[in-house]
């Protein structure tokens, strides 16, 4: 394995805003209860939320690998104004369809002999197709010591349909030695350039560029912007932040990644919030997000190790937008997903986050929204 990146690569500008600039601030939060029941299915594991604003809802997709219920997403609606949120009250469920309609098998059933686009899946991010109203859908694929199942980026109509997948890099397709890591694939996405682009990001670096990140160091991770069409177009470095704090005890489990993704602007292709979740055994969760610029980074697509060339490799600009922990809220749980809402007045913009409690009772599914005044962006 590659030596640890450079400290300096990971170096990051503090956090407090430009003086005259005001802050990001609560707005307010909400959770629902959990196991909660709905159309024949159990409520959780929202991995991520988009804003539709055909019908004034949010777009949920559930990771659950069919093992539940049917791999799935969720329609919710609930009010954000600057008097904080609603009551949310989930609306619609459908589970997403495999080519032949058919649900996505759990990984117990899976065939591995079948057709890649047939086999289990692990749905982490879901955006609204501003063009046709369908929903692009992406999934973490699977890495076992017999099992390869590839990422994918999907499209399915309104009622979960199947429409299509995009091709993905090379690079992040599963093999032995090289791609994603396992649960550390394509959690980001979102469209950019007013629907004509897809930008996704994988959780953590792949195999081939260095390790995953530590209390010491940081690590490398991608970004890739394609054509709605098809073609990948470039790819990004990603800097990922350490490991904030030691496992409690030393042996316990310690992780931090890239959980969502979300354009700035859609006149504008070059910036993303980029939002980081990391979680230590004894100490809980971290939630960071980050606005980027991808103007004057490296296109790494057809680089084949970031490890072997991180001294060539300018890796894309990143400030800190807002810490969790700065908020007052009533638990930072495990936030895997952000989508713009409505405006609100004076000049901010609402940021609605939502939390996957994993399906356990000691996790909260949490709806959290901010006020991003506009002048931080």
């Amino acid at each position: 394995m590659a030596a640890a990146l450079p400290l300096t690569l990971m170096g990051v500008p503090a956090a407090e805003a430009t003086p005259g600039h005001r802050p990001v601030r609560l707005i307010g939060e909400r959770t629902v209860p959990h196991a909660l029941p709905f159309g024949g299915t159990t409520v959780g594991g929202l991995s991520s939320i988009d804003y539709d604003p055909r019908t004034g809802e949010y777009a949920l997709i559930c990771d659950d690998r069919s093992a539940i219920n049917p791999a799935r997403f969720y329609t919710a609606k609930f009010p954000v104004d600057a008097r904080g949120v609603g009551e949310v009250a989930i609306t619609g469920t459908h589970p997403l369809l495999r080519p032949d309609g058919t649900s996505y098998p759990p990984l117990a059933k899976n065939d591995p002999k079948a057709p890649q686009n047939e086999q289990t899946v692990d749905p982490e991010e879901l955006r609204v197709d501003p063009w046709t109203g369908h929903y692009f859908w992406a999934q973490e694929g699977e890495r076992t010591g017999t099992t390869l199942i590839d990422p994918s980026i999907r499209e399915a109509r309104r009622d979960g349909k199947y429409v299509r997948d995009l091709p993905i890099p090379a690079n992040e397709k599963m093999t032995p030695k090289a791609g994603p890591r396992q649960n550390l694939v394509l959690e980001g996405l979102t469209f950019a350039a007013f629907g004509t682009l897809v930008a996704s990001s994988v959780e953590g670096p792949l195999l081939q560029d260095g390790p995953e990140a530590t209390t010491t160091h940081g690590a490398l991770s991608r970004i890739t912007v394609q054509s709605r069409f098809g073609p990948v177009l470039a790819q990004y470095a990603y800097p990922q932040e350490k490991v904030f704090a030691s496992p409690n005890p030393p042996n316990g489990f310690a992780t931090t990644g890239v959980s969502s993704l979300l354009a700035v602007d859609q006149a504008d292709p070059t910036r993303y919030l980029v939002l980081e979740r990391s979680f230590v055994t004894g100490v809980g969760n971290k939630v960071r997000i980050f606005e980027i610029d991808t103007k004057g980074a490296t296109n790494v697509r057809d680089v084949a190790s970031l490890a072997d060339n991180n001294k060539q490799v300018k890796p894309v600009r990143k400030r800190l937008l807002a810490d969790l922990s700065d908020l007052k809220l009533s638990t930072v749980d495990n936030i895997e997903g952000m989508t713009w809402g409505p405006r609100l007045p004076g000049g901010e913009r609402s940021l609605v986050l939502v939390s996957d409690d994993n399906f356990s009772a000691t996790q909260v599914t949490q709806f959290i929204a901010l006020a991003v005044p506009s002048e931080r962006l």
